[in-house]
């Protein structure tokens, strides 16, 4: 017996008829996602970065704020609650949070300018992609999109704590640095993977071949 194909992740379906209703708990902790981005903002800015009090909280914030990505989207699922708005959001609601992060601390002296602004074209270029291209389909998110949120979460969560204060201090700025250069890298790297997908699928879909043989009869 021939291995069945994979099913598709419902994330990345069209919504079915009647759509659940856009007010629902996955697409509630969406929004929270997105509210927690000022307050995570204001914590890690508090006097200037230097309040070891306001770096605790604002790593909790943002630790909370990251778990829900993975929570709202298992709920989603789970329980037949994807709309339209939670496809629009979720996503908005991801890179406003990390684009947060990565502002905040390179305001702060503590991140590289370039590293900031590499990351945030990658990030938003990519999702103005894909609402390009989804007229040609749909662009699922793979397993390297995965481990790149995995390693910006962990990398901004580093950043993020009073790393000054620990114990063996000079070490943990180190893991910090590798986990966010590991991070970039694969930020990079994907970036240019989906990229090259996007192109792909625009000249391959059948809406690429129906317009390139509608031109082929213009011309008889």
């Amino acid at each position: 017996m021939s291995e069945s194909a994979p099913r598709p992740d419902p994330m990345t379906e069209p919504v079915s008829r009647p759509a659940p209703s856009a007010w629902n708990l996955a697409n509630g902790l969406t929004v929270s996602r997105i509210l927690l981005v000022p307050v995570y903002g204001l914590l890690l800015l508090a006097q200037g970065g230097d309040s070891a009090a306001m770096r605790w909280w604002a790593a909790a914030v943002f630790v909370v704020a990251t778990a829900t990505d993975r929570v709202d989207g298992d709920i989603a699922r789970s329980r037949g609650l994807i709309t339209n708005f939670g496809k629009i959001a979720d996503p908005i609601a991801d890179k406003a949070l990390m684009g947060m992060a990565f502002v905040g601390l390179s305001v702060l002296g503590e991140l590289p300018w370039w590293v900031t602004v590499v990351v945030l074209v990658r990030e938003w270029g990519i999702t103005v992609m894909r609402f390009v291209v989804i007229r040609h389909g749909v662009m699922p998110a793979g397993r390297g999109g995965k481990v790149k949120t995995a390693l910006q979460s962990l990398g901004l969560t580093l950043f993020t704590l009073p790393l000054t204060t620990f114990p063996a201090a000079h070490t943990w700025q180190v893991v910090a640095d590798v986990v966010l250069g590991l991070a970039v890298l694969v930020t990079v790297v994907t970036g240019l993977d989906i990229a090259l997908k996007a192109h792909r699928l625009r000249q391959t879909s059948e809406r690429a071949q129906m317009k390139r043989a509608a031109r082929a009869a213009r011309r008889r």
